[in-house]
């Protein structure tokens, strides 16, 4: 058995492959090692009953996460990961790796990361590059579910907000701003509070107000992600993520303005990336034999 983990900021999805092909599917909270520990990460994979049962049986875990973007910080991850499935070879590796992987149709692509966070990359088949960093939802994440999530937010207590806007957002959530200045700069996790008021925009996405918003948002997005490649209107670009996902038709305007053209929307990539190492292990033993 062979586990694939496509982990973001706010969520884990988990697949586990049976060798006669049955998968199995449940999930976690996010484990970015940025705000998690290594006991913190191994304890929530032990209260998660499917993980238990059937951690003696996996032969391989390929964890791929928000934040594990350098070998000190995938070693937070890694050793959470050895503790929990004992027999299993470990392996752990950045979000982009997963976009990538997980949208690859055989032709060098521009894969972008639009969910809680934002990010994008240039895979070739062969080598996963990047232009321009990720900033983290403080500095950077345009176009993200925390990008919009602040402006909300912001917006919401400045004020700014439509009448009917401002009166929804009341009776959905009945924070005070005493609550969401707790939840931002008291909670280690904020990028994620922010990032669930996407479940507030999502049901409004046709008012002006989030049409506007948004737009905005992912065309600042693709000016430093997408533009940045030289080559972005000659190959395709690949999209993963809740937001780019509730969002295409916005995604598809600027990419019209822009000239560049969309391939893939992939709202939960995790089983595309089963797929890719499924395909990548039968290639293997081919080649073996």
């Amino acid at each position: 058995m062979i586990v694939v983990a496509e982990s973001g900021s706010t969520k884990c999805d988990w697949l586990l492959s049976r060798e006669n092909g049955d998968v199995i599917e449940t999930h976690t909270v996010g484990f970015n090692p940025f705000f998690f520990s290594t006991d913190e990460i191994y304890t929530h994979i032990q209260n998660n009953g499917i993980l238990t049962e059937h951690a003696n049986c996996i032969e391989a875990v390929y964890f791929y996460g928000a934040g594990c973007s350098s070998n000190e910080r995938n070693s937070i991850v890694l050793d959470a990961l050895k503790r929990a499935f004992p027999n299993a070879e470990c392996a752990v590796n950045h979000d982009l790796y997963a976009a990538a992987f997980a949208t690859w149709k055989g032709e060098p692509a521009i894969t972008c990361i639009i969910g809680t966070g934002s990010n994008s990359c240039y895979y070739d088949g062969k080598l996963v590059s990047e232009i321009v960093p990720a900033l983290g939802f403080i500095l950077g994440d345009e176009g993200s579910g925390s990008y919009f999530g602040k402006q909300i937010v912001s917006d919401f207590l400045y004020h700014r907000l439509p009448p009917e806007l401002d009166s929804s957002f009341k009776e959905t959530y009945s924070l005070t701003k005493e609550d969401i200045f707790n939840s931002v700069y008291g909670n280690p996790h904020a990028n994620v509070f922010l990032a669930s008021f996407m479940k507030f925009l999502v049901p409004h996405r046709e008012h002006s107000y989030v049409k506007n918003m948004v737009y905005n948002g992912l065309n600042r997005f693709a000016e430093i992600h997408i533009a940045c490649y030289p080559n972005y209107r000659d190959v395709p670009v690949h999209f993963v993520g809740s937001v780019a996902h509730f969002f295409s038709d916005i995604m598809h305007r600027i990419a019209g303005e822009r000239g560049f053209r969309i391939g893939v929307i992939d709202k939960n990539p995790a089983r595309s990336l089963l797929k890719f190492h499924l395909n990548m292990r039968t290639e293997t033993a081919d080649a073996r034999e």
